[in-house]
């Protein structure tokens, strides 16, 4: 009889040694499982006791299935089965609940245990690094924490913009992801989608680089901070947030090194140049800076006040936002916080009280703020303006309502400057065509002038079909922008006409005899010379603001 019960023994494989030790291996294993669920459902916030008694179950039963099946083989497949089973079950509903760098088993996780981390991290960089808004080199963020999640997509945004020369990013919430816009050369163009949890991670890590509020949603924020490329240029980024019905909206936009610009650099014709450059000279006066918005008039507004020698004269501005920090120049801002507290003609007012001898004045939208502005401008100021027009003539229509005095107006305008930016053509991708004759009828352009007009390059595709891109603009057909300027120096003459004048168009027609192009005939020329098409022409000038 004992020989039997040996013999049933062996049968089952109970006996052998080597089958006792996966035995005992497979019950060590279990019990670490049991301890890692019971932590692991704390730190997702999921049921504890519902998943750690399941683990705890599955072990129990298969354990004892396998020890009651005569196969040890069949045994230790039902254990794995059903552990495995119920571990598995685990892991995709924790995974479902948290950020996908806290995902276990994932094809993600699984080729990071094959890879160090660092050199991971590095190559994800692009090359990027960054500096935070108080001057803080950041260093790279640890594996799998939120902040690498957030590096990871900030690079790789980063990195794209900068491949399509973007100047700005905006996201936008939808309903099941965020839009994404960038502008290139001042026009919108979309981008694939991201979905949420890449922009919350995205921006939880660039509020932290700006120095914002990471859990304020709600309230309009601002800040910025720089970027070092592969290459080792800088870039600067200024950050703004704000909330909204649907979520949070995010723009980032690089601040472009406007304060090293020239007068020379502005597209000025020759006439232009000499006259506008001639107003290093004034010590006081108005200058008036306007334009639609996003025509550049920052940059120009910058230009005029560094045509100044800032170490012989004492330069303050006054600004709701500052776009780029000027080298010896004082400037001052009016904030969302000012709101409530004191006007933009009140803070003028004490920055004219610092005694400085040229002012810039970074917007002018009330008539307090016009007329302070031309009474210090008569108190021996020179004081530039930005003014919100679409040309010359309605900028200084405009300027006579604000001042309300014709009489101070001539006394202290100097200029009128009015911009516009159109995108030029790629030269590398850019195609001529015959246009109709009757176009240079229109447009008074003599045959002899330019017979030839340009476009952007049509898209050309290779054997396989796939579109070819150009590699300067991106296929864009455009690569960077011109500036089109209308300006005007006030002289005695013009000043008389001022005084004296009925009406505003009395005023703008002595401008035109006085020799003034209009931006058009600007744009025309520009078209001629084959650095623009007619059709960005008519885009720019059909925008209303």
């Amino acid at each position: 009889m004992p020989s039997d019960l040996i013999a049933a023994v062996e049968y089952g494989g109970y006996i052998s040694l080597w089958k006792l030790f996966l035995f005992i291996l497979a019950l060590f294993g279990w019990a670490p499982l049991i301890r890692w669920v019971f932590t692991d459902t704390q730190a997702v916030r999921t049921n504890v006791f519902t998943w750690t008694l399941a683990i705890m179950l599955s072990g129990i039963v298969s354990l004892l299935l396998w020890l009651i099946v005569p196969v040890f083989f069949i045994g230790l497949l039902l254990y794995l089965i059903i552990v495995g089973g119920v571990t598995m079950a685990y892991v995709t509903h924790r995974n479902s609940r948290v950020a996908e760098f806290e995902k276990i088993l994932s094809a993600e996780h699984l080729r990071g245990l094959l890879i160090n981390p660092h050199s991971k991290i590095e190559k994800a960089s692009h090359g990027i690094s960054f500096i935070t808004s108080n001057d803080n080199e950041v260093p790279l963020p640890e594996p799998k924490s939120r902040e690498l999640e957030g590096f990871i997509v900030t690079c790789d945004l980063i990195d794209d913009a900068v491949w399509n020369r973007a100047d700005a990013i905006r996201l936008v919430p939808q309903k099941e992801e965020y839009a994404v816009v960038y502008e290139i050369d001042g026009t919108a163009s979309k981008q694939d989608p991201k979905p949420y949890e890449d922009v919350d991670n995205f921006t939880h890590y660039i509020k932290q680089l700006a120095n914002l509020e990471v859990e304020e949603k709600r309230k309009p924020q601002k800040g910025r901070f720089t970027a070092i490329l592969q290459e080792g240029e800088r870039t600067v980024w200024a950050v703004g947030t704000s909330g909204s019905t649907a979520g949070e909206q995010i723009r980032i936009e690089r601040v472009s090194a406007i304060v090293s610009r020239k007068i020379d650099d502005l597209d000025l014709n020759e006439n232009q140049v000499e006259s506008i450059q001639s107003l290093r000279d004034i010590k006081s006066g108005i200058v008036l800076i306007s334009g639609l918005k996003k025509s550049g008039l920052t940059s120009t507004f910058y230009t005029l006040l560094g045509n100044h020698d800032p170490f012989l004269n004492n330069i303050n501005t006054l600004e709701k936002q500052i776009s780029a920090e000027l080298q010896n120049i004082t400037q001052f801002t009016y904030s969302m916080t000012d709101t409530g507290t004191t006007t933009f003609a009140r803070r003028l007012q004490s920055v004219f009280r610092k005694g400085p001898e040229i002012v810039g004045v970074g917007i002018c939208e009330d008539a307090q703020t016009a007329q302070l502005a031309s009474a210090g401008a008569k108190d021996d100021r020179a004081v530039y303006v930005v003014l919100e027009a679409a040309s010359v003539n309605e900028a200084i229509e405009k300027w006579l309502k604000l001042v309300g005095d014709k009489n101070l107006v001539a006394d202290t305008l100097m200029a009128v400057i009015n911009q516009r930016l159109v995108r030029k053509l790629c030269e590398d991708c850019r195609q001529p065509y015959q246009p109709n004759p009757a176009l240079f009828k229109k447009f008074n352009i003599s045959p002899e002038e330019a017979s030839t007009f340009y476009r952007p390059g049509e898209i050309e595709y290779d054997k396989h079909g796939k579109p070819i891109v150009c590699e300067k603009c991106q296929g864009t057909g455009f690569f960077g922008r011109i500036g089109l300027f209308e300006t005007i120096r006030i002289d005695d003459k013009l000043r008389e006409v001022i005084r004296k004048a009925t009406s505003v168009k009395e005023v703008t027609s002595a401008f035109r005899r006085s020799g003034m192009l209009y931006v058009q005939e600007q744009a025309i020329k520009q078209v001629a010379a084959g650095t623009t098409s007619i059709n960005e022409v008519i885009r720019s000038f059909s925008k209303k603001s």
